[in-house]
């Protein structure tokens, strides 16, 4: 870990042009192990790996679950993040499902903040473009070699200084002869094998020039749930922000949150099924939602042999301005989703 005094933007790299995934060795992150019922205190750890028994828990059956988020350097020189709490809630939901120990909101909150002041060099300056991004995650840690919830628990926040994800519109395809998550199944938790599953399916379909798939409900492909990495939304027609209801759906803390901005300028919300061939046609803007990519706007939807245009996203470039520009202090924050860090 640096020893000098740390100051937003320390680390003096060309912020302008980082992108999402851009590999940065930053000054250490923390980690916490849950063990014999209890949480430890944390540590920082400076090296970049992490030392565990060859029969972890996770290699074996995949006891993982992680989130994202992002911090930034505000206009008045505050360093905040953006609505961890809403992280906190849902990772927790994971947590319960796949049989791993919760955490405090207060212990959630501690680790981002630890991490982040401890990486104040990375955090890119207001006006960059560019944020920190946190990845809290958590795998089970103990060694055994029989199916079941392991002994030991392992939770790590790392840090990477990021841009934009994609750097315009971008199109999709229906992705037809795989399944991104079975009903009843864990599509609404945002575990690591969900996210496995799409490995092949995109790689194949970036090689025909889609750097985004989008999947259809698992037992009849013909409602719309979800993007590699990201949640769906539309602005119809008649001017409604609409997106999937589906328990094979990650409740995306970045769709919500729009959904709150929607309402705010006037549009009519709806979380429902979406019957992607009946309702296609309808569909004015397409955007892919999430914290890593905030809102990519999606310029065309291919199904077969069959291509849907959209237009230019006129209202989801305002959503994205305005969300913004709450997150980097240029706008109020009327929803208290920002939390002072530094």
């Amino acid at each position: 870990m640096s020893k000098k005094e740390q100051t937003v933007g320390g680390a003096a790299l060309d912020w302008g042009k980082l992108v999402f995934g851009t590999r940065v060795d930053t000054h250490c992150y923390i980690k916490h192990v849950w063990k014999d019922g209890a949480w430890d205190e944390g540590e920082m750890v400076e090296e970049p790996y992490v030392k565990m028994h060859v029969l972890a828990n996770v290699f074996h059956y995949g006891q993982a679950i992680f989130e994202g988020q992002k911090v930034f350097h505000c206009k008045d020189g505050k360093v905040r993040i953006f609505n961890d709490k809403m992280n906190h809630i849902r990772m927790s939901r994971g947590a319960e499902r796949m049989g791993m120990p919760t955490m405090s909101l207060e212990m959630f909150q501690s680790a981002l903040t630890r991490v982040t002041l401890a990486n104040l060099d990375f955090v890119p300056p207001y006006g960059s473009g560019a944020s920190l991004y946190l990845r809290p995650f958590m795998v089970g840690s103990g060694p055994q070699l029989g199916l079941g919830a392991s002994s030991e628990f392992t939770f790590i926040v790392v840090v990477a200084p990021v841009g934009p994800y994609y750097g315009s519109a971008v199109p999709a395809i229906v992705v037809e002869d795989y399944d991104r998550a079975a009903p009843n199944g864990v599509g609404q938790v945002k575990c690591a094998g969900n996210y496995a599953a799409d490995i092949v399916p995109a790689a194949r379909a970036k090689k025909q020039g889609f750097p985004v798939c989008l999947y259809l409900d698992a037992k009849e492909h013909r409602y719309v749930e979800e993007f590699s990495t990201s949640n769906f939304v539309a602005i119809t027609k008649s001017g409604v922000y609409l997106t999937p209801d589906s328990v094979s759906v990650l409740d995306s803390v970045t769709n919500a949150s729009l959904e709150k901005l929607a309402v705010d300028m006037g549009l009519k919300v709806e979380r429902r099924k979406i019957d992607f061939d009946a309702e296609v046609d309808s569909f004015k803007e397409v955007g892919a939602v999430g914290t890593g990519v905030v809102i990519t706007v999606i310029e065309s939807i291919t199904r077969d042999s069959k291509v849907y245009k959209f237009e230019q996203s006129e209202v989801l470039q305002n959503m994205y301005n305005k969300l913004r520009a709450i997150q980097t202090g240029d706008e109020a924050d009327v929803h208290g989703w920002m939390r002072d860090i530094a």
